[in-house]
This record gives C-alpha cells, structure tokens and sequence, in this order.
C-alpha cells in the first residue's frame, strides 16, 4: 500500500480519520485556551506550560495501570467513550469561577483517560491497515494533524479573542462529542484484539514483555526523550510571545506537516533506518537560536525547520512494528503514545521551572542542548535494522 488511493479505500479507515481529525481539533482548540486562561489568571510560565502539557504526566500512571485495556476492550466502544469522557471534562473546564487547583484536577484527570486513547486508535488502525500500509496511513493522519493544528490554532486564536478562553473551551468540547458520535456510528463493532481482563497484573506483564528486547527499549526511548524535551520548548511559546503564541504554534504543526508528507509518501524504505538520528537532531538544533533571544520572524523559522524532524517518530513506530508480535501491537503502540505524552509533560514542567528562574528563550535553548546529547547518546543502540518480528 503505496499510495492515498489504496488507503482510502481501505474499509473503516474513513470514519476513523474522520474520528481522528475532530479528535485533534478539539485538542488544539480548547489547549490553546486553556493556556491563555491559566496564563492570564497567574502570570506563571510555569502553570501555563502544565496545563497544556502537564496532563500527559498522568499517562504514566495509565500506562503502569490501564494500558492492557488497549487490546482488551472492544475498540468502537473505547474510542467513542474516551470521547465522550473528554467532552463532558472540558466543559467542566470551562465553567466561571472555577478555581485553578480544581481545573488542575480536571486536567490531570484527562490525561489519565488518555492515556488508553493511542493504544485503542493505532492499534485499529494497525487492524484496519496491512502492516506494509501502516506508515502510510500514520503519516496520513499526522498530516491531518498538522494541517488542524494550522487551522485549529488561528481558529483558536480567534475564538479566544472573539469569544474568551471559556468560550474556546466550549467549542472544544462540542468538537469531541462529534468525535464520539462519529466513531459509535462509523466504525464497526469488532472483538478486542487480545484475550482475558484488562487489570494492573495484565498491565506491568505486557510491559515487562516489551521492555525486556533490548531492540524494543532503545526505540522506546528514542521515541520518547527526545521528543518530549521539545515540546517542552513549544510549551514556552505563551510566554515568550503572548500575542503570537497562536502563530507560533500552526508554523510547528505546518513543518510536522511536511516532515510527515516526506517521511510517509517520498521516503524509500532503505533510507528509514538511516534516517532517524538526523531528523532528531534536525528536530532540536534550531532551537539553540534562542539562546540569542531572536525576533518572532527568525523565531518562526527556526520552530517551522525544526518541527519537519517530528517525522523521525514515524520512522520509529514502524521500526516498533517490526519488533513486535501481533498480539501486543496495539499495547506497543499505546505505550509509545503513553510513553511520548508522558515526557512531554516531563519536557513542559522542566522548561517551566527553568523559565520561572531564567528566561523562555534560554529554557528553550538549555532543552535543546539536552534533546541534542540524547540523540547522540541512543545513535549506537538504534543503528541495526530490525529483521524479523520479535517473537517476544
């Protein structure tokens, strides 16, 4: 499967991208105004970048506990759940007076569903797909991604202006109620993938399983490390450009965008391996830039050339793939998503706390230096191509 044709016509990839899509605008939308309203109500870099960010560090407690749900429960009935949880919570979010310790606790409570949500959607799609067709549908939907996160960010923008915080958050959670409505209706009710009851024990079991293949743990990691430090940059853009923050944002969704559209249609399969390292690196390098506290254009530049090496994830998943058994795939999968969210909200509380005592643009450029040494650290680890499926 080569080709957008061939992948359109796949049956039930249609209503999940669909799903997908209102999934991602409804995050970028009501992220954005959460941001802008916790900002606006403390002043603290900090607090804004954790209430953007800071929810994925509850996907740690969910992959610990709540992951083996991911091949356990019927795939329809999670999603259009999941959902439904995320429509009714930001709704919450926005109610007038609410205090921030409590929207703290809404938030963190998200992300702990959340943390099921990239486990229960690739693993359908890694169903739904062949397996030589997964890149192609994943950097699909990442382009997707991209391209609302462009519009989801000026919308969001302006809904904030136009409407307030409150009112942005509204139109989120309207968004993810589409989301669920979409994917009760549109997918098919398929069995779980995995046998037995989703539990703890099941959890830390499969886990223990995928971080045993030494192969397996060294692309987690690069999946997860590097990335996360740089989103905790991204976290900084409220702060260090409070008006701009918007634009900022839809130029990193559009270099994701075309990092995607390069990784997932032009890329050929013998240049994925060697790939990796230098669009990881390409993903923090420019942010060094900021050591020198640039204006917004060359600011703009250097986040939309960096952001074209988020596409090394893709290479990675289906590295992941190769390494791991069918049974487990969307376990994997989730404990890649958990895993990413997770040290992004890592990578946001750690650039708050150095921005808090320095400056935005100088924890933005210490973040890079970091993400730059991982990289270089997990090169040796990730040089092997993986030859067969892992059979444990």
């Amino acid at each position: 499967m080569r080709t957008y044709r061939e992948l359109l016509r796949a049956p039930e990839f249609a209503p999940l991208f669909a799903a997908t899509a209102a999934h991602v605008a409804a995050s970028t939308v009501s992220g954005l105004a959460l941001g802008v309203l916790v900002y606006g109500a403390t002043r603290s870099p900090l607090l804004a970048a954790l209430s953007m960010f800071g929810p994925s560090l509850a996907q740690v407690i969910g992959a610990a506990a709540l992951l083996s749900a991911a091949d356990r429960l019927p795939p329809r009935a999670a999603l259009s759940g999941i959902a439904l949880v995320f429509g009714v919570g930001t709704a919450v979010l926005a109610v007038p007076g609410l205090p921030v310790g409590a929207l703290f606790a809404v938030v963190l409570g998200l992300g702990l569903v959340a943390s099921l949500n990239g486990g229960v959607r690739w693993g359908l799609l890694n169903e739904i797909l062949p397996r030589e067709g997964y890149l192609l549908g994943r950097s699909t939907m990442n382009m997707t991604a991209g391209l609302l996160q462009i519009c989801g960010y000026a919308v969001g923008g302006v809904l904030v202006a136009a409407l307030s915080p409150r009112g942005a958050l509204l139109a989120g959670a309207a968004l993810y109620l589409a989301e669920a409505a979409v994917a009760r209706w549109g997918l098919s009710a398929r069995p779980p993938r995995g046998t037995g009851r989703p539990s703890v024990t099941a959890t830390w079991r499969a886990n223990a399983r995928l971080w045993s293949s030494v192969p397996r743990r060294y692309v987690f990691l690069a999946l997860w490390v590097p990335n996360g430090l740089i989103v905790g940059c991204e976290s900084l853009f409220v702060p260090y450009a409070p008006e701009h923050a918007g634009l900022l944002f839809a130029v990193a969704a559009a270099g994701m965008l075309a990092g995607d559209v390069l990784a997932g249609r032009f890329v050929p399969a013998r240049w994925r391996a060697r790939l990796g390292a230098p669009m990881r690196l390409l993903l923090a390098a420019p942010y060094l830039v900021f050591a020198f506290r640039p204006g917004l254009t060359v600011a703009a530049l250097a986040v939309g050339v960096a952001s074209v090496g988020y596409a090394a994830s893709l290479l990675l998943q289906e590295r992941l793939m190769a390494l791991t058994p069918e049974e487990l795939s969307g376990h994997a999968l989730g404990l890649h998503s958990s895993g990413t969210l997770a040290m992004q909200g890592v990578g946001a509380a750690l650039a708050g706390a150095i921005a808090q005592v320095t400056s935005a643009t100088t924890a933005m450029a210490a973040m890079a230096v970091v993400s730059v040494a991982v990289t270089l650290a997990l090169a040796g680890g990730l040089r092997p191509a993986p030859a067969t499926i892992a059979a444990g």
